[in-house]
């Protein structure tokens, strides 16, 4: 557990105040200033990781770019909470005063933590902007007196800190689905067993009836209990993890007609159809939005 205080000056005007503790793999850190006159911050080191920032005022005016694209102008309200991928290239400037908390979350923490809930279907998270999210500005509230006296700072306390927001993230931004307790669901161990399974064999023909032998249930009540477990049927389950690996390798140079074998897909049109249906875009639009200085080895239109 470590913290780091740093504090730009102009004269005797602090420019701007960071406080940041660390708990396991999971930064948290306090950012705050009272300027409207901060300069442009530099470059957001790429990582594999999530940035994601709660508001703790309201934060009136700045600007954010993405791989030196501006993508956002504007503001965001207390409570608010933004997103963003650190495997792309972000900077921001600052044009009004703010105060937020910040976690840097690496993709492993979140793998590891949907794989310790048997919930090995999670990828990734929705990158979103200006969401209110009252769950997370609380969790955030919580940790300031940590933040200001990281030496006193409970160890269980700041663990069972990220581990609800790792819960309430990977529920809400990354589609993992956590049933309450009745009947009608798979075991944990069934839930653990058939997950594994699908991700172990995503690009291979899905076969029901193995994965409920495997669960020692009849098919029918296999699909019931899944569904139950899940909030989607075990063919839906395999087709958004195809999607989500679809969209890890196009972050690459691979061809996509590759990509579409590779992940289980009959051929590249059909991937085409399946992607576009659930994402709204085509793997090639995709590509270029988020590795826009990749010269694609196809020629799949938009």
């Amino acid at each position: 557990m470590a913290m780091l205080e740093r504090s730009g000056t102009t004269g005797h005007r602090p420019k701007s105040i960071v406080r940041s503790i660390a708990c396991g793999e999971i930064t948290v850190t306090r950012t705050y200033s009272d300027r409207f006159d901060l300069e442009v911050a530099p470059v957001i080191p790429c990582a594999d990781a999530f940035s994601v920032i709660v508001q703790l005022r309201a934060f009136d005016a700045h600007r954010l770019w993405r791989s030196g694209k501006l993508v956002y102008d504007g503001g965001h309200a207390k409570a608010s909470l933004a997103i963003t991928d650190l495997r792309d290239r972000w900077q921001c400037h600052h044009l009004s005063p703010f105060d937020n908390v910040r976690f840097h979350i690496p993709f492993s923490r979140m793998r590891a933590f949907a794989d310790e809930v048997g919930r090995s279907d999670y990828r990734a998270l929705a990158c979103v902007q200006g969401r209110i999210d009252p769950v997370m500005h609380g969790l955030a509230q919580a940790l300031l007196p940590s933040l200001d006296d990281p030496e006193h700072a409970n160890p269980l306390f700041l663990e069972q800190i990220n581990l609800a927001v790792l819960a309430h993230l990977s529920q809400t931004y990354g589609g993992l689905h956590f049933p309450a307790e009745k009947k009608g669901t798979l075991a944990p161990w069934q839930q653990r067993l058939a997950t594994e399974f699908l991700a172990a064999h995503f690009n291979k023909p899905l076969s029901i009836g193995e994965l409920a032998s495997l669960c020692e249930l009849s098919r029918s009540y296999f699909n019931k209990a899944f569904k139950e477990s899940f909030g989607r049927t075990p063919s839906r389950w395999l087709t958004e993890y195809r999607v989500s690996r679809v969209k890890e390798l196009l972050l690459g140079n691979l061809p996509i007609a590759e990509i579409a074998i590779s992940c289980g897909f009959v051929d590249q049109s059909h991937m085409t159809r399946v992607f576009t249906g659930l994402t709204g875009e085509t793997p090639a639009r995709f590509r270029r939005r988020h590795r826009p200085g990749i010269a694609p080895l196809d020629q799949l239109g938009a």
